[in-house]
């Protein structure tokens, strides 16, 4: 949403969207959680391989992608925390 649709919401409009808000967080930690799993268990994976081969670490560049945007999306929802804070809602 823009900012300035968010303006002309009310507050009970903007507390559904507060309540997505924190429904997305929560997706995006454990997603964030599974991927450093995901990273942990192929480091060590590779680290207790007899054969060190470097060529089994370059798929692990894949959740480190995937973490690194995830970690930028929450700036998308900036303008809603903003709102919120303005209209005492959180």
């Amino acid at each position: 949403m823009e900012k300035k649709d968010l303006y002309k919401l009310t507050d009970q409009e903007l507390l559904v969207e507060k309540k997505k808000l924190m429904q997305s967080k929560l997706f995006l930690a454990a997603s964030i959680g599974f991927m450093a799993g995901i990273l942990i268990f192929g480091f060590v994976a590779w680290s207790l391989n007899s054969e060190k081969r470097f060529g089994f670490l370059i798929p692990m560049l894949i959740p480190i992608i995937f973490i690194y945007r995830m970690l930028k999306a929450p700036n998308k929802n900036k303008d809603l925390e903003d709102i919120l804070k303005e209209r005492k809602l959180n």
